[in-house]
């Protein structure tokens, strides 16, 4: 009874927050159903008959949960899906608490769920996943996670606790995840990149776990970007696993997307993924990879030729004069290969707006900043706007990258600077926008109230 209860007040708690305006009600329904029944993931996750699939990362877990997910409706999957990206105890709660029926059926096979990495452990406590996609672990918002080895170190302790049938699919070429899956007891499956060709304008800089558990620092004979690559230990002898999912090549078509081709157990998938970037083809991957282990083989082709990008992460919004493209930023990682894959494919100068926040959901220490490789952008640009609660700190960082002071201009309303970077631009010319998380939130807010786009709870 108590459950149902739990159930009951969560929705209509969700109804109210939706009907108030007070947001998409996709984590109120998760925090009041947990008040009332603290055990309620645990028990409602329990009756799916194909169980729990997560996926954590710092980078892409968004894109790559989607994709999963198409490719599991595409095999005939009913799914539950935190789509909207909640993807706290609280959002992960909620997702469930919505699909539930009144009466407290759950009429679904399976549910897959994108995690916070702080939040995964808790996850995986209450889900008792029959998979876990760990896609990559980068330096992101200090202030929240800490370093990359204290995430590793949770996740670790969190997934010895799973039974040896527990799937543990990871980026081989990522060495914080290789080491983790060493020492785990349940299936370990590793994906990577074998494309070689594919490593061009890399930043090698950027290492956040560039050392072996040893000490020693890996030797690399090829890195894609930060840590990621073919490594080995010259001290201890460990070294990149041999994946068994592999990227086999990636042909870049502009911004367009990309040509993939992949390997896997069951044969070879040859796919065009219409968004570009090496990074959302390792996202691809880490898809095709989740289906196969899973037993499953969807029609692949068709389903990424349609798929279409999560808010705000390379996504295309129409304007009455303008073609918009949005592309979230967070760590320096992410902004780095989010610039490389823009200007490898500009053939023309272009109009941009950076909109840096610094509040919690977008980590309050903007240092990261300075490592992100905007050292890319000034030989492409005709003029750039910057805003947000942290503009004046992107404004200098553009002036260190080399990009002239009388191209940059500062715009502290949201609104006022959006309409501001497409005035400067020609109609019908394409701009593009590199906002942090709760930026790009409210960024969509006025395309929204503008008729531009749809709220990020109807997607």
């Amino acid at each position: 009874m108590r459950e149902l209860l739990a159930i009951w007040i969560g929705r209509a708690a969700g109804i109210l927050s939706r009907r108030l305006g007070r947001g998409g009600g996709t984590t109120v329904p998760g925090r009041v159903a947990r008040r009332i029944s603290p055990t309620i993931l645990q028990h409602l996750t329990a009756r799916l008959p194909q169980g729990v699939v997560v996926v954590a990362g710092t980078n892409g877990k968004t894109t790559t949960t989607r994709m999963i997910a198409s490719l599991l409706h595409g095999a005939g999957w009913r799914l539950l899906h935190n789509r909207s990206g909640a993807n706290l105890v609280s959002g992960v709660t909620a997702t469930v608490i919505e699909g539930v029926r009144w009466n407290g059926a759950l009429p679904y096979d399976a549910a897959l769920f994108e995690c916070d990495e702080a939040a995964l452990p808790q996850i995986i406590r209450e889900s008792q996943p029959r998979m876990v996609v760990l896609h990559n672990l980068f330096r992101d918002q200090l202030d929240r996670y800490g370093e990359v080895d204290t995430i590793a170190a949770n996740w670790l302790r969190a997934l010895a606790t799973l039974p040896a049938s527990t799937i543990v699919l990871l980026n081989g070429d990522d060495p914080s995840l290789a080491r983790l899956g060493a020492a785990l007891h349940c299936t370990v499956i590793a994906y990577g990149n074998e494309d070689i060709s594919s490593a061009r304008g890399s930043v090698a800089h950027l290492a956040d776990a560039g050392f072996c558990q040893c000490g020693t620092a890996f030797t690399y004979t090829v890195r894609f970007f930060g840590h990621i690559g073919h490594y080995a230990c010259p001290n201890c002898g460990f070294t990149r696993p041999q994946p068994l999912y592999a990227l086999k090549s990636v042909v870049p078509d502009a911004l367009r997307g990309s040509a993939l081709t992949l390997s896997t157990p069951t044969g070879v998938v040859d796919v065009h993924l219409p968004m570009p970037g090496l990074y959302n083809a390792m996202n691809a991957l880490a898809a095709v990879a989740t289906t196969d282990a899973l037993g499953l083989r969807p029609n692949y082709a068709p389903v990424f030729a349609q798929f279409q990008a999560a808010f705000g992460r390379y996504e295309v919004v129409q304007t009455p004069s303008h073609t918009l493209v949005l592309a979230l930023i967070k760590n320096p990682i992410g902004a780095s290969e989010t610039l490389r894959m823009l200007v490898e494919a500009w053939h023309t100068t272009v109009g941009m707006l950076i909109v840096i926040n610094d509040r919690d959901a977008d980590g309050t220490d903007v240092s990261w900043l300075w490592d992100a490789d905007f050292e890319l952008l000034p030989a492409h640009l005709t003029s750039v706007i910057v805003s947000g609660t942290r503009a004046a700190d992107m404004h200098v960082r553009l002036k260190y990258a080399g990009v002239p002071a009388s191209a940059i201009d500062t715009i502290d309303d949201i609104a006022a600077a959006l309409d501001a970077t497409l005035a400067a631009q020609p109609v019908g010319s394409t701009v593009y926008v590199l906002p942090t998380y709760t930026a790009m939130l409210e960024l969509r807010t006025v395309l929204v109230a503008r008729g531009w786009a749809q709220p990020f709870w109807a997607d």
